[in-house]
């Protein structure tokens, strides 16, 4: 594959919102997880999350728009005008035909379907919102960016469990190289701190229960680990051939330059406990990006947190890299914020180009005593790494690998 330019960068999360807030937090490996003070959760068998307040104060949207949509699209607009602020994009300049849009989330908007429901068995049909229908749905945030900044070019929405948002990446990548497109807005949105969506999370059965100490819950790859813990937000980046951001006088943020996915297809729920299928996708990911083992400085882990999910990851990645695993520094960000699930990929390989961009790997928190040996794993603190080229991998429920090569 082509490199393709990363210029822009838009991120909303518990950790910060704009990547100058996000950064200083994930540097310092404060943890903002807390207990879900929102709406009474303490029924819930797990009741944190991080969580974003007051969303409003860093938004420029109308509160008639606001009206008609759920906060995942709200999350995905300021995302994708942070990422157009900082890419120097005007869109009103851009030829509408010619920009598209590559997002990817896992349950779609429910605080909006919720309350909908609720009073279409209080009120009848007449207390439903017309703009029902189109606020809840996984592809209304797409749409939202589209009518907002009038985009027209081809895109499309990823659902994907929590791989969606890097799969929507590598796919947006894969088409800038087809040449059917200027530029790309690609990432990820969720908001699942809401009744019924935490609901649903806590049937997902991957959630830690670690209720009392809030901001040691995510233990990634530790032997106490119990479970991953929920975060909102969105990540959204601005893609663009290294061609045309030259020709903008653009320094690009960092290159995507491979991408590979694949599926266990061995359980509806479970990924494959050897770790063979997520193996291929990073060999094949390398290939993609006509890399070789020995140039990776940096992986940014998926760390579901869950025994299965961890032990398989951590095997994949010693079956491909062999010796160098007690190397290569490695580490997984959100357990500092909560897994944003469907959004989760993009931070994650945002998190890595500030990693890259800063010579800094940025921690795992609560990892106190891995349960498997042989890995170089960033604990305790941020710990400084010259990052030319990094792995980021995201995975998600049936066994969906997904794979990004990342350059600086």
């Amino acid at each position: 594959m082509d490199k393709i330019a990363i210029t822009g960068i838009g991120i909303v999360s518990p950790s910060g919102i704009n990547k100058r807030q996000f950064w200083a937090n994930i540097k310092s490996g404060r943890s903002f997880v807390k207990e879900i003070t929102r709406f009474d959760a303490s029924k819930y068998p797990s009741h944190i999350a991080g969580q974003i307040d007051e969303l409003n104060k860093y938004s420029n949207i109308s509160e008639r728009l606001l009206k008609k949509i759920d906060a995942f699209s709200h999350m995905a607009l300021i995302a994708s005008e942070l990422a157009l602020q900082d890419a120097g994009i005007d869109i009103k300049n851009e030829d509408p035909n010619l920009v598209g849009i590559f997002l990817g989330n896992a349950i779609g908007g429910w605080l909006y379907a919720e309350t909908e429901l609720r009073d279409l068995y209080i009120e009848g049909r007449e207390g439903v919102s017309p703009y029902m229908a189109s606020a809840w749905f996984p592809a209304a945030p797409q749409g939202q960016v589209s009518i907002y900044y009038g985009i027209k070019g081809f895109s499309k929405t990823v659902v994907a469990d929590r791989a969606g948002s890097l799969m929507a990446l590598g796919y947006g990548a894969k088409v800038l190289n087809k040449n059917k497109l200027n530029m790309i807005l690609a990432g990820g949105m969720e908001a699942p701190v809401s009744p019924y969506a935490l609901l649903c999370c806590n049937t997902y059965g991957a959630l830690s229960k670690n209720n009392s100490q809030p901001q040691e819950a995510y233990k990634p790859f530790d032997k106490k680990r119990d479970g991953f813990v929920i975060g909102e937000g969105a990540g959204i980046v601005v893609m663009e051939s290294v061609q045309r951001a030259s020709k903008r006088g653009v320094k690009p943020l960092a290159y995507i330059s491979g991408y590979s996915t694949s599926c266990d297809g061995i359980d509806r729920i479970n990924c494959a406990s050897d770790g063979v299928e997520l193996a291929r996708a990073i060999k094949l990911a390398l290939a993609d990006a006509k890399t070789n083992i020995d140039e990776i400085d940096y992986i940014s882990l998926d760390g579901a947190a869950i025994n299965l999910w961890d032990d398989s990851e951590l095997q994949a990645i010693k079956s491909i890299f062999g010796a160098r695993t007690k190397d290569i520094p490695m580490s997984c960000p959100k357990s500092m914020f909560g897994n944003l699930l469907g959004a989760s990929g993009a931070v994650d390989m945002i998190t890595t180009i500030l990693a890259m961009e800063h010579s800094l790997v940025p921690v795992t928190l609560n990892l106190d005593e891995p349960s498997m040996k042989g890995f170089n794993y960033i604990t305790k603190e941020a710990k400084e790494y010259k990052i030319d080229k990094a792995l980021v991998i995201s995975r998600g429920r049936g066994g969906i690998n997904s794979v990004l090569v990342v350059e600086k």
